[in-house]
């Protein structure tokens, strides 16, 4: 059986899951120039967009909220921190906790991702009704949830920052 149909019978369609799979390839590497035109990258915009917003402030709960493992969140902070994107500091309260924060470069690049990611966002949902957009992120979810996904209430584009700095919940 190939795609769940028996030998020698065609699918009416091609698998939902390559569909999906072509889609997310495309539109993640459209972002990712989207970003890099702006000066960053996709785990850089992941690390200030939840610093910025307050989800995490030492390396550990970065880590989470990005979804990486602690040593590939500490690459990246070496390289940003290099950069003079962020600094790290011990906790007063407890010196095995290191403290993330951004430098005044970070918060501007924070506004220059930011701005990248909003313009890219528009240019997705370019053409796309409110209703469409509604019945395809409903239909996304039921995808995941198909395939026993959470469906992330704490990844880091569950908090979406406005144009002022402030805090909006997604949805």
């Amino acid at each position: 059986m190939l795609f769940g149909y028996a030998a020698g019978v065609r699918p009416a369609g091609t698998p939902i899951g390559l569909v999906l799979s072509r889609a997310a390839r495309v539109v993640s590497r459209a972002f990712d120039e989207a970003l890099a035109d702006a000066g960053g990258s996709l785990p850089m915009w992941l690390v200030v967009l939840n610093l910025k917003s307050g989800r995490a402030a030492n390396q550990r709960e970065l880590a989470a909220s990005v979804g990486v493992s602690e040593a590939t969140l500490t690459h990246h902070l070496n390289a940003m921190e290099k950069s003079g994107l962020l600094t790290r500091r011990r906790d007063p309260e407890n010196r095995r906790i290191h403290l993330v924060e951004l430098t005044d470069a970070g918060e501007a690049t924070f506004v220059r991702l930011r701005n990248a990611a909003v313009a890219f966002d528009r240019r997705l949902r370019r053409g796309l009704a409110a209703e469409e957009l509604a019945t395809l992120e409903g239909l996304l979810d039921r995808l995941a949830s198909n395939v026993g996904e959470d469906k992330g209430e704490g990844a880091p584009w569950a908090v979406r920052i406005g144009q002022r700095g402030q805090e909006t919940k997604q949805g």
